[in-house]
């Protein structure tokens, strides 16, 4: 049997239990390979791969099967694609004729792991000094940055395995220009496949390569016109290996000249020897540059280019190289016909980065230094390569009136060029500018978008900077995170550009909607739908620079029922503030009370736990020295006080009922000794005396600890002053008898309240604390099992409070 694993996996139970939790499958590997499953250290708890019965069972985070009988597994947990990852392993052989298998992808053996992360590999020998050689040419390889990932989900990398270790030779992508790679003695080649995505089909060849002499060969085939390929020293970003060598053969096509630019390159500090990169072509003699001196630019027909490393001193900062490889002809002159009428309002700006080059553009028949395509246009390039053009585009959006605006929002796509451009577009910029009295709100068609920030890297091949209309970033955000919308209060400028410098090499279309808005009170808005166990960082705008002066930020965060949300300040920067001061606060969606709040002056603590759905606000003062600047990390864990707050509310509901019941005994009692002996004359003053008195009756602190009789009140003095603190009562002191509410008396107000413009005899309520405005739906604390929809969300913009601390 001949299949990318060589695996007869014979599904013959798949049970998904409720009350077990225990899945089971049997499997079958063939000879030669074996099967590899490992969980995750942080999410092992509770889940267990198991073998075998009675007392030959065997439990563990990680099992290999390398017999070729079958074997029963059974999973400890209800999904262990979650926890467990599966590697399939094959192992060939090369003799110094031939090689014992081919490099074959077939997913129709793996099909019960199909929604585990999966990882297949292969292990290649060769007998030295040769090389075991694996040929890409049915489809191409293009190298990608290790954080990288591929656009169809498939990436492979390629090891070398040397006496001092492994090394990364380097990760790819299909579609590219690489044909095959040599690698020397030992190493592996490896492909990674996400959950649920099925194996595309192809096959490598793999045979007996050349005896190289240098770590590993990379053979790049250069088509014919202008072309580039961007390439990477083996484990970079880290360090390439001390005392190492590494090549790469460029196939140019006849009548092609190449050129080789450095666009990343980090020195090591050496101790013996010199690091130095060297050229060799045919019939020529060699060529040796240091890493500093200017690098080939004509380099006419096939040549090798060699990256040779010295004895470094490992205390010190490694070599390090990312280059490009380009090739156009010798004579070379591109002609291209430009249509940008139907590209949604984007123009077109092609500019020369080198003066002084031999590059030479026309426009129908007219030589230029910048072209700006609106229309229709015939294009002429002379001589250029792409590392000398720079080619961008760009849209204004504006709004003068709201009531003008379009209710429907507007898509922004990144534009198909003609591929007849000799360079690829580098970026795309939209200009947005709603009305004086509207805001902008930007959400991603398809995935949920995050920040990069350190420990969150962006890991696509494009990136979106979002920045105010004077340059300052708000922040730079790709997809696949947590980020539902983004609502800004100013212009802003949208940016979408290749990753490290590099080009939109493909058109991916769709990439953000843009709708203006009614005006919104904060600054910036984001609203924010975490994942449970998965962290997410969110970073205040323009950092790591600061926020503006007196500018406001807002998070609206959703946390599930049963959830509790976890806050870690994991950077923190505040200022000294000439006017006003820095606020941090949460508050919970629809609740009156903060959970947090700190200014500058005051210490913040370490992490917060909050559960429900939450607002993250925070404001800038006018800092005198230093930045207002936070990193928040997010993390959603299940609620632990579910229980304790289900008794908490049982209990506090029966204190309530026992105040409220004495309360009113006590008031009947008043008012019946009242009737019966002596009639209370209302005073506006808000304080009832009774007839026969000479004077005014004494105030507490006249009389304060003395008592004429003991009241009944007083035995339940601590009820009532828990009552108080429950917001249910005001303050009643425990050295004068508590009358209740009569028609006589105003009702009572808290201590801090201004009583001197009070009407005499009018009526106030109870002033709470101030809430924030809000929107009108969130007038009570959310409750668990309850589904909560705002009328009106997703049009407005819910309006978050005041701007600036106090």
């Amino acid at each position: 049997m001949s299949s990318l694993v060589a695996l007869q996996l014979l599904l013959v139970a798949f049970i998904a239990s409720a009350e077990s939790g225990v899945q089971k499958l049997t499997v079958s590997p063939d000879r030669g390979t074996y099967l590899n499953i490992t969980s995750s250290s942080s999410q092992v708890k509770g889940c267990a791969v198991c073998t075998g019965a009675g007392g030959s069972r065997r439990c563990g985070p990680s099992l290999v099967i390398k017999d070729d009988t079958p074997v029963s597994i059974e999973f400890e947990c209800s999904r262990p694609q979650d926890v467990f990852s599966v590697e399939i392993v094959r192992n060939i052989e090369c003799t110094t004729k031939l090689c014992n298998g081919h490099i074959i992808q077939a997913d129709s053996d793996s099909l019960p792991f199909l929604d585990f992360n999966r990882k297949f590999t292969w292990n290649l020998n060769a007998s030295p000094p040769e090389a075991f050689k694996i040929d890409f040419n049915n489809i191409g390889m293009r190298q990608i940055n290790q954080s990288t990932g591929c656009p169809d989900g498939h990436s492979y990398t390629l090891r070398a395995f040397q006496t001092t270790g492994e090394v990364a030779v380097g990760k790819y992508c299909t579609m590219g220009h690489i044909s095959s790679a040599q690698i020397l003695n030992q190493g592996s080649f490896s492909l990674d496949v996400p959950p649920g995505q099925k194996l595309q089909n192809s096959q490598f060849d793999v045979s007996v390569g050349e005896e190289i002499k240098s770590l590993a060969k990379i053979t790049l085939t250069l088509p014919k016109g202008t072309s580039s390929s961007e390439l990477l020293s083996p484990n970079y970003p880290d360090s390439f290996p001390d005392d190492d060598l590494m090549e790469w053969y460029v196939q140019v096509p006849a009548e092609h000249k190449a050129a080789v630019q450095f666009l990343n390159v980090s020195e090591p500090r050496c101790l013996k020897k010199e690091a130095a990169v060297e050229y060799h072509s045919y019939a020529r003699a060699a060529v040796v540059r240091s890493l500093t001196e200017p690098q080939p630019a004509h380099i006419p027909g096939k040549f090798t280019f060699m990256l040779r490393n010295c004895e470094m001193d490992t205390r010190r900062a490694g070599l390090m190289l990312r280059f490009k490889v380009s090739a156009s002809s010798a004579i070379s002159s591109v002609s291209c016909h430009v249509d940008m009428r139907n590209m949604e309002g984007l123009s077109l700006l092609i500019e020369r980065l080198r003066p002084a080059s031999g590059c030479e553009m026309t426009v129908n028949a007219v030589s230029k230094e910048k072209i700006t395509i609106t229309g229709r246009s015939h294009l002429t390039f002379q001589d250029c390569v792409p590392e000398e053009l720079l080619i961008t585009a760009r849209r204004v959006i504006e709004c003068v009136q709201l009531a003008d605006c379009p209710t429907r929002s507007t898509r922004l796509l990144v534009p198909a060029l003609p591929t007849c451009l000799p360079a690829p577009l580098s970026s795309v910029t939209w200009t947005l500018r709603p009305p004086q009295h509207g805001a902008l709100e930007l959400t991603s068609p398809t995935e949920l978008l995050k920040q990069s920030l350190p420990g969150q890297q962006c890991n696509d091949s494009f990136i979106i900077r979002v920045a105010e209309d004077d340059g300052t970033t708000v922040g730079n955000f790709c997809p696949r995170g947590a980020i539902q919308k983004i609502q800004l209060h100013t212009n802003v400028s949208v940016t979408v550009s290749g990753v490290d410098g590099e080009g939109l090499k493909t058109p991916f279309g769709h990439v953000l909607d843009a709708i203006f808005k009614a005006e919104i009170s904060e600054s910036y808005i984001f609203t924010v739908s975490p994942e449970m166990d998965t962290p997410i960082l969110l970073a205040t705008p323009g950092w790591p620079v600061g926020m503006r002066s007196y500018s406001t930020v807002s998070w609206i965060v959703s946390v599930p029922p049963k959830r509790d949300a976890h806050l870690v300040f994991t950077n923190l920067s505040q200022p000294k503030c000439s006017n006003r001061h820095t606020n941090i606060r949460v508050q919970r969606v629809g609740c009156l009370e903060e959970e947090y709040s700190r200014r500058e002056d005051e210490e913040a603590e370490s992490k917060i736990a909050v559960s429900g759905s939450f607002y993250l606000n925070m404001s800038n003062c006018m800092p005198e020295t230093g930045h207002f600047g936070v990193i928040t990390m997010v993390t959603l864990e299940n609620s632990k006080n579910l229980l304790l707050t289900v008794l908490s509310v049982v209990a506090s509901l029966v204190v309530i009922f026992v105040i409220v019941l004495v309360v009113v005994c006590v008031v009947i009692r008043k008012k019946k000794k009242a009737l019966n002996h002596q009639v209370s004359i209302y005073n506006p003053n808000g304080t009832s005396f009774l007839p026969g008195q000479n004077n005014f009756p004494k105030t507490r602190e006249d009389e304060s600890h003395v008592y004429a009789s003991i009241e009944e009140t007083l035995i339940y003095t601590d009820l009532l002053r828990k009552g108080a603190k429950m917001g249910v009562y005001g303050e009643v002191d425990a050295s004068r008898p508590f009358a209740g509410h009569t028609d006589s008396q105003k009702p009572l107000v808290g201590e801090d309240a201004d009583t001197d413009d009070m009407p005499v005899g009018a009526y106030q309520q109870f002033q709470a604390p101030p809430l924030p405005v809000r929107p009108i739906s969130h007038v009570q604390c959310l409750v668990d099992n309850v589904i909560y929809q705002t009328e009106s969300e997703g049009e407005n913009s819910p309006t978050l409070g005041t701007e600036g601390g106090s």
